[in-house]
């Protein structure tokens, strides 16, 4: 039975990360680059929308443990109950070396896990429209904070990437019956153009209470950010950093934040309010 995942007000993290020997259910091409793969877990714990995991590079024996040897950071994108196990499904772009083995896991392998991490989004107040724009392998962290946030009320989607075939989880989103736009840069699907020029026109309308919900390249979270603070509109943004451990060891996620200093992207975020980041320092 699907188990939507808990996301209390304070956005706090609601389950301590377990280390797991994930057995691989599925592990699909959905278009182009586009893959889903689809593990079984025991006990996984509860987790919040925004929250990711470290997975391993590959299958166990598909490549010696140091090529390529750190794991990669990847958005938790659902989770469901099956009899005596969890089922944890992750979407990702194949793009180098530590995708491209993973996407050759095939079903019955185990590949290592650690999550859930960092910490989630918090969900909109009650009423409030919830305007959700996703760019590229950010749409992943999107889809369990849909599911979740029409339970407060309205919610819109905005999917975007550079073509038709690279949009991730259209129809996933479709069936949650949320308002969902898809905008193509070379116009092969929905509106020829950016995300970011479908959210603008839809910040204007001052009669309704929203915020906006961010994750994708970080131009793109930031021109989302430059729009938001323009219109007076609250905006969470969850960023896409590169990382070593996961826990805050490494010290490789660290950016800069508005008020001075910095923060790690592994255990403060992924989850941010964007007015609270300098934007001008993140690559």
């Amino acid at each position: 039975m699907p188990r939507p995942p808990t996301a209390p007000a304070d956005g706090a993290r609601t389950g301590d990360p377990i280390r797991a020997r994930a057995q691989v259910v599925s592990n699909v091409a959905e278009g182009a680059a586009n893959h889903r793969i689809e593990l079984r877990v025991d006990s996984w714990p509860a987790w919040q929308p925004g929250q990711f995991v470290m997975l391993a590079p590959g299958a166990e024996s598909a490549a010696p443990r140091h090529d390529p040897l750190l794991p990669r950071p990847m958005a938790i994108y659902s989770t469901e109950t099956k009899g005596e196990f969890d089922q944890v499904t992750i979407l990702y772009k194949v793009e180098g070396r530590g995708t491209t083995l993973l996407a050759a896991a095939q079903p019955g392998e185990h590949v290592r896990m650690v999550g859930p991490l960092g910490q989630g989004f918090e969900l909109q107040p009650e009423g409030h429209r919830a305007i959700l724009v996703g760019g590229g392998t950010g749409t992943a962290s999107l889809y369990a904070l849909a599911r979740e946030a029409l339970a407060r009320g309205p919610v819109s989607v905005i999917l975007g990437a550079r073509r038709a075939d690279l949009v991730m989880a259209e129809r996933d989103f479709e069936k949650l019956g949320v308002d969902l736009v898809i905008a193509t840069e070379d116009g092969s699907r929905g509106t020829k153009g950016l995300v970011t020029d479908v959210l603008g026109p839809r910040l204007a309308d001052s009669d309704e209470a929203k915020i906006v919900y961010a994750c994708g390249p970080t131009p793109m979270m930031r021109a989302c950010h430059a729009l938001t603070a323009e219109a007076g509109v609250p905006c969470r943004v969850a960023l896409e950093n590169r990382m070593a451990c996961g826990f805050g060891a490494c010290l490789g996620c660290a950016v800069p934040m508005a008020e001075g200093g910095f923060t790690l992207v592994c255990n403060r975020g992924p989850v941010y309010d964007a007015d609270t980041l300098a934007w001008e320092g993140i690559p």
